[in-house]
């Protein structure tokens, strides 16, 4: 699945990618190369061991920023699972996003999903967003790196691993792409939906561009039911289920009718933030086929621009921005899988000049 240069036709790659990795179901191989993570494939009994769950808080100065945890089964001496984490976008917090139940509508838990095909999964409210501490500040994607840190360490403690999966949708792919930049030490592989890299082109940020000096002149922006409706139809109406947006503002609006501009803000003035040569990890790029935050061009230059040889770039079809939240997410628990139980090299080449 790795692709290497030379880069193939922007045509032919998005074909080759779309059709390779969606149609029809990839069997998983599962490594067993030292030091690296082992994949549990899904039993029935497995599965019947249940979901455990807990609350988390991490400290970063006075600012209190909740996390989740979902396994199967509580946690075990000597028995660590590869870590999964998940960062939200800019509209809604974490539990909305990657742990919403839509009852009588299908399977909407991402952690759940993951639980279940053997990963120890987390998720994080960032500063400003749903139970974590609400500030002056505006929760920028600069703030959202400190977050992860603060975060990183909390799983460090409890699970005893320094290195985990890294997945962000949206300015959440942003906040993780960062992350990965600042910190590649505590990181195994990068994966990143939704994913805007220079915003050249994008209609999703032309609108918001008008809203600009808002934006700059205030912390915080009103986001109603009617908002979070339009994050499932903006792009290509009958890609989700009214009901799972109706979920979503259910969950979501408890926790107020604002939330901070940071991430808006850096998206429409000062793109590009994240710098694909610096990212040496292996890098999953998932986009939707109707996404309007970015271009297949601009996706694909971010693609071309990475160094790493473990790098993917899948499009997601009949999908639009909310990849984890649409009718086709088993298309995104799919390739995700197959990308994180990927066997690891066993040549002796590594990535130089990073």
């Amino acid at each position: 699945m790795s692709k290497t240069n030379p880069i193939p036709s922007r045509r032919s790659f998005l074909l080759t990618s779309t059709t390779g990795l969606i149609a029809g179901a990839v069997p998983l191989i599962f490594g067993d190369h030292p030091g690296t993570d082992q994949c549990t494939q899904t039993s029935s009994s497995a599965t019947q061991k249940p979901v455990w769950s807990h609350e988390y808080w991490a400290k970063k100065g006075d600012v209190s920023l909740f996390m989740f945890r979902k396994r199967l089964g509580a946690p075990q001496p000597g028995q660590a699972l590869p870590v999964l984490f998940l960062a939200h976008g800019s509209s809604v917090s974490s539990l909305p996003t990657y742990d919403l139940s839509v009852p009588g509508h299908g399977e909407y838990s991402l952690m759940d999903k993951f639980a279940e095909y053997g990963f120890d999964v987390w998720t994080m409210d960032f500063e400003g967003y749903g139970r974590s501490t609400q500030t002056t500040g505006n929760s920028d994607i600069a703030t959202g790196v400190e977050d992860l840190k603060a975060a990183a360490e909390v799983i460090l403690k409890e699970t005893g691993q320094g290195r985990f999966h890294l997945y962000g949708e949206s300015s959440g792919a942003l906040r993780a792409g960062a992350f990965a930049m600042a910190r590649p030490d505590r990181l195994n592989k990068l994966l990143l939906a939704a994913l805007t890299y220079t915003g050249q082109g994008s209609p999703t940020l032309a609108k918001r561009a008008a809203l600009l000096d808002f934006y700059r002149t205030h912390n915080r922006r009103p986001r109603d039911r009617a908002m979070i409706a339009s994050i499932f139809t903006r792009d290509k109406p009958g890609t989700s289920d009214p009901a799972v947006a109706e979920a979503v503002a259910d969950a979501e609006m408890k926790n107020g009718d604002t939330v901070p501009t940071g991430s808006y803000l850096d998206m429409i003035s000062k793109l590009p933030l994240i710098d694909p040569a610096q990212l040496a990890m292996p890098v999953l790029i998932l986009r939707g086929e109707y996404d309007g935050i970015a271009t297949e061009d601009d996706v694909l230059n971010f693609f071309k621009g990475l160094r790493t040889a473990q790098r993917e770039l899948v499009i997601l079809p009949g999908a639009s921005h909310a990849v984890a939240l649409g009718i086709n997410r088993r298309q995104l628990w799919h390739v995700m899988r197959f990308f994180l139980c990927e066997p690891p090299r066993l040549d002796t080449e590594v990535t130089k000049g990073i």
